[in-house]
């Protein structure tokens, strides 16, 4: 799913690292994330739509296929 993590990381400026402890996730978490890779739980996708202070869509891009 293409997503805007990176973006919001770097605005906030955030390692990989910095990151994944806050959202108790391992920094391949992020990295699978930022590449498009990995499609988080919806937990996760509200935790890091929650620490961005942002909803959900302006993290995730949902594309119907």
């Amino acid at each position: 799913m293409k997503n805007n993590i990176k973006v919001f990381r770097v605005k906030h400026h955030y390692t990989q690292d910095d990151l994944a402890e806050k959202l108790e996730v391992s920094r391949q978490t992020i990295i699978s994330l930022e590449k498009e890779r990995y499609n988080p739980s919806i937990t996760l996708a509200f935790k890091i739509s929650r620490l961005f202070n942002c909803s959900i869509e302006h993290v995730f891009i949902y594309e119907e296929k």
